[in-house]
């Protein structure tokens, strides 16, 4: 029977019920909402005792209950099984909907779930949600009221039921999807900077991410604080396929082990004290994409075991909550930490970090690319300026001698303080070795530099390589800036093996 003879055909209280069922599933475009909708209308559509919505996993081949009405609905919601099992899962694999009077004498009668939910099934129909050709899921309808058995015009009307209902679920999937997308792209493109310098200690680093980053091996930066671990983390995301969703980062020691947890696997409504409503983890919000996990080295070994669990299986559950989530993310992981001493000490696992260190990143620290502390001087003056809404300050010589002759504990993050500093303090002028501060202006006999590379050979590398930059690399100009001949300076760009950026 056609779907407009069955409206024909239906009593006037029926239409009136599919029509008041419609208006009700549509009136939300929270998931949650819409599949507690169609499962409370369906039985009410039926007139049957109970009724339950299963949604595809297709990543994990698993149908499970999202929403359920009647007799201890409550106790299925999150409970799940192979899409291969029951009457369900013949509805799902064929696409066709199934009527079954008697569950007893039919062998795909899956009786595992009466079994946990104290329920006994007698006779059951199923439909299809099926969306533009693609299944979604299945509705089941059980046990008429009445006591009689379901049949044909029953199966017709809930298929005509069904139709409505997945392009409801289908709407408020996608809305769903676009929200959380449109979250993840927005932390991605707030973070969106460029790595500056052509060092050779920093091309070395380059090297590495660019072979890496066309995989969807997991990466793990290695460095000291405030060596650009999150920037080098971006990049590899910008460089892979994975580059038009989003990149997601946390800080792992930013926060106590509960809200951690619920930051990374996110929490249902009621799971904790404040927990109001449901919150969406950073694995759901960067699925498709890169998560970043910075100083990985200070989570909890409690968390360390569900972390490895989500690498390992690719699913978790939410804080409180009953519900496998599925998730296909990059993990790049950072850390200053010496994550094997860590290991040895047993206060971090061995086997999650063998799952980190796939493919390990060593950054290398301001003192050792000082040829790229000029380059990096000029940016954040720019960019201090713009933030301060005040003038381009100009440098000079001495100013950017000290810059590039300090050692940098705390490398480009400390550099950048101190920049946005001193173009507050120049106000559009010039920056002064008065605006400096004292550790970098003053005595310095405290600061013992770096043996693989002096500040006198470093500072002199940099200057050649800024004087090449403000003079388009023409090395006769360069030489005169300098105040050396052009033979000195070719004797030096060879020496330092400077070389032209492409």
């Amino acid at each position: 029977m056609s779907t407009a003879t069955l409206f024909h055909t239906l009593p006037q209280r029926t239409l009136t019920a599919l029509i008041e069922a419609s208006a009700q599933i549509n009136a939300s475009l929270e998931p949650s909402h819409v599949l507690a909708s169609i499962a409370s209308t369906a039985a009410m559509v039926m007139r049957a005792e109970a009724s339950s919505v299963l949604t595809l996993d297709r990543r994990r081949n698993k149908l499970v209950f999202r929403a359920a009405v009647g007799d201890r609905g409550n106790a299925l919601v999150g409970e799940e099984f192979d899409a291969d099992l029951g009457i369900a899962g013949q509805v799902c694999r064929t696409g066709q909907p199934a009527i079954v009077g008697d569950v007893r004498q039919d062998k795909n009668f899956f009786k595992g779930i009466d079994d946990k939910c104290s329920f006994q099934t007698r006779g059951l129909i199923a439909a299809p949600l099926i969306y533009k050709g693609e299944i979604l899921g299945v509705v089941e309808v059980l046990n008429k009221t009445n006591g009689q058995d379901f049949d044909e015009e029953d199966l017709g009307l809930l298929q005509v039921f069904a139709n409505l209902a997945a392009n409801a679920a289908r709407n408020a999937e996608a809305h769903e999807r676009l929200a959380r997308e449109n979250r993840g792209l927005l932390e991605t493109v707030r973070g969106q900077l460029k790595i500056i310098g052509n060092s050779p200690a920093l091309r070395s680093a380059h090297d590495l991410i660019n072979r890496v980053a066309a995989s969807n091996a997991s990466v793990l930066l290695l460095g000291e604080t405030g060596t650009g671990k999150e920037l080098t983390a971006r990049q590899i995301h910008q460089l892979s396929p994975r580059r038009d969703k989003a990149f997601i980062a946390i800080n792992c020691a930013a926060l106590p082990e509960t809200l951690l947890e619920s930051e990374l696997f996110g929490h249902e409504k009621g799971a904790f004290t404040g927990a109001v409503s449901q919150k969406i983890g950073r694995f759901e919000l960067a699925d498709g994409g890169t998560l970043f996990l910075d100083e990985i080295g200070d989570i909890s070994l409690n968390t360390q075991v569900k972390l490895l669990r989500v690498l390992q299986e690719k699913e978790f559950v939410r804080v409180g909550g009953t519900k496998t989530v599925s998730t296909d993310v990059r993990i790049i992981a950072a850390t200053n930490r010496d994550l094997q001493a860590a290991v040895a000490a047993k206060s971090f696992r061995e086997d999650l970090y063998y799952r980190l260190n796939v493919f390990p990143i060593q950054l290398p620290p301001l003192r050792q690319r000082r040829e790229d502390i000029p380059l990096l001087v000029e940016h954040f003056v720019k960019l201090a300026a713009i933030q301060l809404g005040c003038g381009v300050p100009s440098i000079g010589d001495d100013v950017m001698a000290m810059l590039v002759g300090y050692n940098w504990p705390g490398n480009i993050r400390e550099l950048q303080n101190v920049v946005e500093r001193v173009v507050l303090l120049a106000d559009g002028g010039q920056i002064v070795p008065a605006h400096l501060p004292r550790e970098i202006a003053g005595d310095q006999e405290h600061v013992v530099p770096d043996k693989s590379e002096s500040s006198l050979w470093g500072y002199e590398k940099a200057m050649i390589i800024k004087a090449l930059r403000d003079n388009g690399w023409n090395q006769s100009k360069a030489a005169r800036t300098l105040g050396i001949s052009r033979d000195n300076l070719r004797y030096r760009v060879k020496k330092y093996q400077i070389e032209r950026p492409t």
